[in-house]
């Protein structure tokens, strides 16, 4: 196995693993009920995003802890769906990767799970600021 390296590797691992978010009975409804069966916005979002933070490609710009708080009003995201997500995500760059940089997306999607689920609980608090 090799380490994620290029933008077509970071392409197959986005692929690869919403294919298994999609089909999940944990999170799939998630994902289904916000972005529907149209995913030629979200994936190629999730491309620049990734290959921002695996590979310093610059390109990507966005907000993803504000997009989470969004989709919070929507579908209520709770640390179990943080949870599975990450045991996709970990699975997904298990069965395709191997390396310093596939380890580092396993940290860093874990970093980011964390801190999103934890500005989504401070947001039901009552003086909460984006």
């Amino acid at each position: 196995m090799q380490d994620i390296t290029t933008t077509a590797d970071v392409e197959l691992l986005i692929n690869t693993f919403y294919d298994k978010v999609k089909n999940d009975d944990t999170i799939g409804y998630i994902f289904n009920e916000v972005i529907g069966s149209d995913w030629s916005h979200h994936l190629p979002v999730m491309y620049k995003f990734w290959n921002m933070v695996l590979l310093t490609i610059p390109g990507y710009e966005g907000y993803p802890t504000y997009k989470h708080l969004e989709v919070n009003k929507q579908v209520p995201l709770k640390k179990e769906h943080f949870d599975r997500w990450l045991l996709l995500w970990y699975d997904t760059i298990d069965h395709l990767f191997k390396g310093e940089i596939a380890d580092q997306a396993k940290t860093k999607a874990e970093l980011m799970a964390n801190l999103i689920h934890i500005k989504i609980e401070e947001s039901a608090k009552e003086g909460f600021i984006q």
